[in-house]
């Protein structure tokens, strides 16, 4: 009765247990059964009347997790009038990767190769959120205030978004932390050849990055 009344209660209750279980574990090492047998009398039937799985319970974790940074980085970056287009996306790349959200992120990340469900979402996201709400605003301001210049900055967007969410993500092309510094050297060496004088790295960068591959591969 408790799980009809409350529905919202219930939600929270197992996206709560399921977040620190998969921060625990690791999402791979999680069951179903991890998660119910920590629920505290909940049954599986509670579970599936929410979620049809476990990858909808992470994409609904990693949505509420998600949220309040979305709302920061829309609020300090994308409407600041105070610096131009390209320091916006410059202060945007970093700080998506110095988030603390990135370290839950990075620790409890599933194989996501293995999971295509879970990489075509992110892919959804990238398209219907980043992109359209973050990167190509950014852009366009950039273009309008002089310090970009393109007459491409749909593609842009879409190019500099999918490299940095895509090819640049461990938990995606995974690859081992010098190999991925590489590639952030190569994407800063892209940017420049773009117009976009963005310096992307710097020891603290760079430390950072490898902080974020150990992460990882220590959930592998």
């Amino acid at each position: 009765m408790a799980r009809n009344k409350y529905p919202e209660e219930t939600v929270k209750r197992i996206l709560d247990v399921s977040w620190e279980l998969f921060l625990e574990q690791g999402y791979e090492n999680t069951s179903i059964q991890n998660i119910i047998d920590n629920l505290g009398g909940l049954t599986k039937g509670a579970i599936y009347h929410h979620f049809k799985s476990k990858e909808d319970i992470l994409m609904a974790v990693a949505q509420r997790m998600y949220s309040n940074y979305d709302a920061k980085v829309l609020k300090i970056i994308r409407d600041d009038n105070n610096i131009s287009g390209l320091d916006k996306l410059g202060k945007l790349f970093r700080i998506s990767i110095n988030s603390s959200t990135e370290n839950d992120a990075f620790k409890a990340a599933p194989d996501v190769l293995s999971n295509p469900k879970i990489l075509a979402l992110q892919m959804q996201g990238i398209i219907k959120e980043t992109i359209p709400n973050y990167v190509k605003p950014i852009i366009d301001q950039g273009v309008i205030d002089g310090s970009i210049q393109t007459d491409y900055p749909q593609e842009l967007a879409e190019v500099i978004s999918m490299l940095l969410n895509i090819w640049l993500n461990p938990m995606i092309f995974y690859a081992e932390s010098e190999s991925i510094l590489n590639r952030f050297r190569f994407f800063q060496q892209i940017l420049h050849s773009l117009g976009l004088s963005i310096n992307l790295l710097d020891n603290q960068m760079e430390e950072r990055i490898v902080e974020l591959c150990r992460m990882y591969s220590e959930k592998k």
